[in-house]
């Protein structure tokens, strides 16, 4: 997701996915049971996989798909392909009526899983089957959802399905508070965004209460895959690497859809976030789903590829 310059949110704007029961959930008392001196659950945040990358001198891989596309089934297969076939990192988007920020190819996936039903519950039931492969799961949402399920609760259910954290494109820190507390009782990573408009004091504020990594938007505008990626994510991220506190990595996001680009993006950040790529090779194979994840473990492995030879 994007936005020329990340925005809180706006309580109560648009419908919404219906709200209802958490599932119940096994690995609650295992994420409680290990725990770091950041309090946060052993191996399972964002930042021990930019930490493993970074030890093995590449950036790290991150992926994204919306819950309940094709559907929740569906979804939860094609994330662990992807984490099969070399995926660090898994954002679980949780599709949403109002997608301000979304291009129209995970438009078209959101929307096609709030047609089959999608429920908030769902996003939690994608993130605990993916985030048992021993990868570290966050979820990628729009404020409003959260809001409406009640944010402490969010967070406690979102740490017992043994969630990593949360990426909130339209709410930054100042406006988050309630969720900066959630979060830091659940050891829960903290993702903001920052945007080649941020100034250096926004940047230095969102950095700040960054946990996990930092989001930087690579370009102006929706998300989607583009075929050359931008020349404004090198000079954020050098600017976001200056003002943030040391060691906090920089992901870097929107438009790259090879393992060329990711190449490219792997020289200078220390993640790289595809998206859109992900979601058009599912939609690309609507009536052959093996077909479809036979797709979807090639693009992964050359996008893998392209992060490790990116330095």
């Amino acid at each position: 997701m994007s936005t020329p310059g990340p925005s809180a949110a706006t309580p109560g704007a648009g419908s919404g996915p219906r709200v209802d029961a958490p599932p119940t959930t096994a690995r609650a008392a295992d994420a409680a049971a290990a725990v770091t001196g950041s309090g946060a659950p052993a191996g399972t945040t964002a930042g021990s996989a930019f930490a493993a990358a970074r030890a093995e001198g590449r950036a790290a891989l991150v992926g994204y798909l919306p819950a309940g596309f094709p559907d929740v089934a569906g979804g939860i297969e094609a994330l662990r392909v992807m984490v099969d076939s070399g995926c660090d990192v898994i954002e679980v988007g949780a599709p949403y009526t109002d997608p301000v920020m979304d291009g129209p190819t995970i438009q078209a996936a959101a929307q096609q899983a709030l047609e089959r039903g999608y429920r908030t519950s769902d996003v939690l039931r994608t993130v605990e089957a993916v985030a048992a492969t021993g990868v570290p799961t966050v979820v990628m949402t729009y404020w409003n959802p959260v809001e409406r399920y009640g944010v402490p609760r969010f967070a406690a259910d979102l740490a017992s399905a043994g969630g990593a954290g949360l990426i909130t494109p339209d709410l930054t820190p100042d406006f988050a508070p309630e969720w900066i507390a959630a979060a830091d009782q659940h050891g829960l990573d903290k993702v903001f965004l920052v945007a080649p408009s941020s100034t250096d004091e926004r940047i230095a504020m969102t950095t700040a209460a960054c946990r996990g990594f930092v989001y930087a938007t690579a370009v102006m505008g929706v998300t989607g895959a583009r075929t050359t990626t931008s020349d404004l994510a090198g000079p954020l991220v050098s600017r976001a690497r200056s003002l943030a506190p040391e060691g906090l990595p920089v992901g870097v996001g929107l438009g790259v859809g090879s393992g060329d680009q990711a190449a490219e993006v792997a020289s200078y950040a220390d993640g790289v976030i595809v998206g859109s790529a992900f979601v058009r090779t599912l939609l690309d194979h609507p009536d052959d789903r093996a077909a479809g994840l036979r797709a979807l473990a090639a693009l992964t492995e050359d996008l893998a590829g392209g992060v490790r030879r990116g330095r």
